[in-house]
């Protein structure tokens, strides 16, 4: 054989040997190389399981106290149930306790009775931190909260809607990266959050989405006042509240906003402010205020000193 024939070889061997290490790579920084447990089978564990597997990444399946629960969860996700939470602890290299935050520290106390080394364990809470997990690093694992930005409704539809969600990650530094790359190779920002702040994190979320919820029930409740049906009232302000959000989404609050606060409308807001009762009065006027910031920012030739006198009467 002739030497110009051996170099050939050896330079498709040595391309074939990179485009595997490079591959190698590429799936280490997607999370290919994850193996993914869910210990709890409700509605978190059940669309982000849909969502990791119908990306292509590596589920292994899920374990709950309630059998039931986690051979539909794999039925779902086409992945595989436990009958032990040993089995999946011995089967994964990350797992994601998808239980009620008051269940975590029970669940990671059995979890940890288990060989753990090298393993990443996280939890979905958005107000509990990863000191949860107590004496984690002593074991040789790797402790997170990992919180999507959303309100997990339906098990079986809200994976759906994840594509657009945003994530927190606070927890150990050594595998943060690893998690941060898994969300931002699938599609989705993920920034670091400090475990100090994680009770403030969970309030945004609580303001942008449950308050939100009882301020709806609230104006419901007002077209009930005005003698409108309960089916009216509970319906009608649906396509006002979606488009207000949608607008809000698409531009940002500055630009959405609209009212008789942003245009300044003193006239108007007297008139509310006479027709509310003590607790809906409380919560109005501390909610223009914030809109009257707000206002000012998109209108800054516009005075609102006027507006600002009347609301702290």
């Amino acid at each position: 054989m002739l030497e110009s024939d051996l170099d050939g070889i050896r330079e498709k061997l040595y391309q074939k040997l990179r485009f595997k290490e490079i591959e190698y790579h590429s799936k280490e920084k997607r999370g290919d190389y994850m193996r993914i447990g869910f210990v709890g089978a409700g509605k978190v564990g059940f669309s982000l399981g849909k969502y990791f597997t119908e990306r292509n990444l590596c589920v292994s399946g899920y374990y709950s106290q309630n059998s039931k629960s986690s051979e539909e969860a794999a039925l779902f996700t086409n992945t595989k149930y436990y009958e032990t939470i040993e089995e999946i602890v011995k089967d994964s290299d990350t797992l994601f306790l998808t239980v009620p935050d008051g269940a975590i520290h029970k669940v990671y106390s059995k979890i940890a009775q288990s060989e753990i080394r090298g393993k990443i364990i996280c939890h979905c809470s958005g107000a509990m931190s990863s000191e949860v997990f107590d004496g984690i690093r002593e074991k040789g694992a790797f402790g997170y909260s990992v919180h999507p930005i959303y309100a997990f409704s339906d098990k079986r539809k809200s994976y759906q809607g994840i594509s657009n969600v945003y994530f927190t990650i606070e927890g150990d530094r050594e595998r943060m990266e690893e998690l941060i790359n898994l969300f931002h190779c699938l599609g989705n920002k993920a920034e670091i959050l400090d475990k100090n702040e994680k009770v403030r994190y969970h309030l945004a979320s609580v303001f942008a989405s449950n308050l939100v919820a009882g301020l709806y029930d609230y104006a419901s409740d007002l077209l009930k006042s005005c003698g409108l049906s309960r089916e009216f009232s509970e319906k009608a302000l649906i396509p006002l509240f979606l488009g207000n959000a949608d607008a809000i989404g698409a531009n940002g609050v500055e630009k959405a906003l609209t009212g008789p606060v942003e245009r300044n409308d003193v006239e108007t807001i007297k008139k509310h402010l006479a027709s509310l009762k003590d607790d809906e009065r409380e919560i109005y006027v501390n909610l223009s205020k914030r809109l009257i910031k707000i206002s000012e920012l998109k209108n800054n030739q516009r005075d609102y000193e006027t507006l600002k006198q009347i609301l702290t009467l």
